[in-house]
């Protein structure tokens, strides 16, 4: 009868109540579990912060271990989680990470998720022998600075499966200062590299201090964005010494050598979700920078600094935004896109009929810095805060990202002001004051510009004639900056010395003018974006080494600008007139 009851008993209580001791905070010991020891039916513990700053212990069931399960050599032990937490929350963004340990022994992270509806919390643990890889490798802990890189990273290298049933848990990335409009789009862009962007949904505080030393088990975010506007993800530690951490378990974006501030984390609540369930998070004091993100961990270091760009917004000459944005080839334009839209979007002055004129100056450490100002319409495709967004990206991109060499952008800073209306106009027709000149004549060249819902206006436009115009007819293109833009273009290399882009992109022509271009019969060499017109034939075939290198471009016309008027709104259309030169 007694050892009936006895059995009864055991079978009932929780498996908290027969599997190891948990105590009340995770082991300090630096022992290791051995991977080859694991098998199905052990019983663990792994530690994660549901509220708070504190560490809570699970009790983890071993189903078993499953070989190369993310990739070559790569390997991922199938557990389920039991508790009453986790229980009703099931597999939680920002739990990635969570140390899980036998007999005192660091075992691994929680780290990957099965299935995006299970019923019960099935986990995936990242061995701890595959993260200490990424402590212990020879890799240079460096800023993932463009320096450090050759392009963008292989999509190859992310986590992948061969059954989309495994996935990394989701890393919760809190937008503050964000409007949900604005989170929502953009949600892609960082869906699609693992991320879980949530608004509002936390806060970030990095002037509170937050004592209490960083354990195994506490959360801890990585930081793309700070200041005026915060953008950050939240992951747990796995394993602390006195130099560094390892977390999550499994890569963000597995860029390599990153450079992003590493701060503390208090987690406000843990929210419950058949979809996807998350952490609230507030992020405080910075402790150092995450410098590897890599297949199995992220590795951070304490008391190193992040490389950041700083930036500025100004509108309607207001009190100015700052923020700061990580230096990462991939995250930094999505970061930087989402910014700018959001420090033009979320101001009182924002309405959808309203277009903006944008300025700006990008620094750069060693070059002449760019600069630039273009006119912000809203198109049939998309919101002015939008096309002005867009506008900055479009300078900083060939910059950011040159193949030619890898800058330092000291500063980004950028001056809105708010127009009245949809200033976009079309231009209708263009006509010539005179069918036959002189060469250095002075002409007039009539165009006829229509804004958005308003009636038409004439823009005369003196011209100066080149002097060296040979007898016959030649065109005259009337267009706007874009066109002419490409026309250049078309007769640039498409790799060009950083100082070379530079100058081009300062060169690039506003949108709110309408210009006049002669496209004499001679020939023109451009050089390193540098243009020579009227290169006679015969000192072209000199640079012809230049040109097999594709370093120099040679086009049969000579583009040459004779003169401009403004529009005030962001013009688009051309028209090709034909003058005939006695």
């Amino acid at each position: 009868m007694f050892r009936a009851a006895l059995a009864f008993v055991l079978v009932t209580l929780p498996l908290t109540s027969i599997s190891q001791s948990a105590g009340t905070a995770p082991p300090t010991t630096t022992s290791f579990y051995p991977l080859g020891d694991v098998h199905r039916g052990q019983h663990a513990t792994a530690w994660t912060v549901f509220e708070g700053i504190t560490p809570e212990p699970m009790d983890v069931e071993i189903l078993g271990l499953l070989r190369n399960a993310i990739g070559p050599g790569q390997d991922m032990i199938l557990a389920r989680l039991h508790g009453a937490k986790p229980e009703y929350t099931g597999v939680v963004a920002g739990m990635s990470g969570s140390p899980v340990y036998i007999d005192g022994k660091l075992l691994g992270a929680l780290s990957y998720r099965i299935g995006q509806f299970s019923k019960e919390p099935i986990a995936g643990i990242t061995p701890i022998e595959q993260m200490l890889q990424v402590r212990n490798s020879a890799l240079p802990v460096i800023p993932a600075t463009p320096a450090t890189t050759s392009g963008a990273p292989d999509p190859t290298l992310r986590p992948t499966s061969t059954s989309g049933e495994i996935v990394p848990m989701e890393t919760s990335l809190v937008f503050t200062g964000f409007s949900q409009d604005t989170v929502a789009l953009f949600q892609d862009r960082f869906t699609s590299l693992g991320l879980h962007p949530v608004a509002g949904i936390g806060s970030a505080s990095p002037g509170e201090k937050q004592p209490e030393p960083i354990v195994p088990g506490s959360a801890v975010s990585a930081v793309l964005v700070d200041g005026d506007l915060s953008i950050a993800g939240t992951c747990t530690v796995t394993y602390v010494d006195p130099k560094q951490l390892l977390a999550c378990g499994h890569p963000i974006t597995q860029y390599g050598n990153i450079s992003m501030p590493m701060t503390k984390a208090q987690v406000l609540a843990t929210l419950s979700s058949p979809l996807n369930s998350f952490k609230i998070v507030n992020t405080t004091e910075t402790v150092g920078a995450f410098t590897q993100d890599r297949a199995s961990a992220i590795l951070g270091q304490f008391g190193q600094t992040a490389e950041m760009i700083p930036v500025t917004v100004a509108v309607n000459g207001g009190k100015p935004m700052h923020f700061r944005v990580l230096n990462n080839r991939e995250l930094t334009p999505q970061a930087l896109l989402a910014s700018v839209y959001q420090a033009i979007h979320g101001t009182n002055t924002y309405a959808s009929e309203l277009s903006y004129r944008v300025g700006g100056t990008m620094s750069l450490a060693g070059y002449p810095p760019v600069s630039f100002s273009t006119v912000a319409a809203q198109t049939e495709l998309a919101p002015a805060a939008i096309v002005a967004a867009l506008a900055v990206n479009d300078r900083f991109q060939p910059i950011y990202n040159s193949p030619a060499e890898q800058p330092t952008i000291t500063g980004l800073n950028l001056r809105v002001e708010t127009l009245p209306g949809r200033r976009t106009a079309q231009l209708e027709a263009a006509r010539l004051s005179v069918v036959e000149a002189s060469p250095g004549d002075e002409i007039t060249v009539e165009t006829t510009v229509t804004p958005y819902q308003s009636a038409a206006r004439i823009i005369r436009i003196p011209v100066k004639l080149p002097s060296t115009l040979d007898p016959g007819p030649v065109r005259i293109l009337v267009s706007d900056g874009a066109t002419l833009d490409r026309l250049l273009a078309q007769q640039l290399p498409s790799s060009l010395p950083l100082r070379d882009t530079i100058a081009q992109l300062n060169e690039r022509h506003p949108n709110d003018r309408v210009y006049v271009t002669v496209l004499d019969h001679a020939a023109q060499a451009v050089i390193n974006a540098q243009a020579l017109p009227q290169v006679p034939l015969s000192i072209a075939n000199i640079y012809q080494p230049l040109q097999d290198s594709r370093r120099m471009n040679l086009n049969g016309e000579s583009l040459r600008e004779a003169g401009s008027a403004p529009t005030d709104n962001a013009l688009t259309g051309s028209q090709v007139l034909t003058l005939n030169i006695r």
